[in-house]
């Protein structure tokens, strides 16, 4: 049928489905085991949320149920393409890995900081968490206890000093 015998008040526009977390095309889609476990549960509670839905307007609970259908395919896609990287086993334990957390210091202000290196969908700055892909991770990542790597962030350059790795 044309869409010019379509009542205006029926035509719907497609919801807007957040995207998820950026992973550049050709980028393996590392995640850690407890990184998985989050993405299994976060599909756990859409398929949940799915079924609950009790709204009486039928073009309203069509538009949710498509905006939970749309965040389950990019989850579903998410899952489909990770790659489990156990940080306790197939690590360097003395260089700076994939899950590791490294305890830095930098150098021109002496401030000491800490952070994980994770999967992007398990990224969470508040949690001290980062990407793989983030740059000061792949800026020290290789790296041993006591070496020092130059980090640029924007105009300036610091010098970050590896203090700790642990897995």
């Amino acid at each position: 049928m044309s869409r010019g015998f379509v009542k205006e008040e029926d035509q719907e526009e497609a919801p807007l489905i957040p995207p998820r977390a950026a992973l550049p095309d050709g980028v393996t889609n590392y995640v850690t085991p407890h990184g998985f476990e989050l993405l299994q549960e976060e599909k756990k509670d859409l398929e949940q949320q799915r079924t609950s839905i009790k709204i009486k307007d039928e073009a309203e609970s069509r538009r949710a149920k498509s905006v939970i259908d749309g965040k389950l395919k990019l989850l579903n896609d998410r899952i489909a393409t990770a790659r489990i990287l156990d940080p306790q086993s197939h690590q360097a334990k003395d260089e700076v890995r994939f899950g590791a957390k490294v305890k830095f210091k930098q150098k021109e202000s002496g401030e000491v900081q800490q952070f994980t290196i994770v999967g992007v969908d398990e990224a969470d700055v508040k949690k001290k968490k980062i990407a793989f892909i983030a740059p000061i991770a792949r800026a020290v990542t290789g790296k041993k206890i006591g070496e020092t790597v130059e980090f640029t962030l924007g105009p300036e350059t610091r010098n970050l000093e590896i203090l700790e790795i642990s897995y």
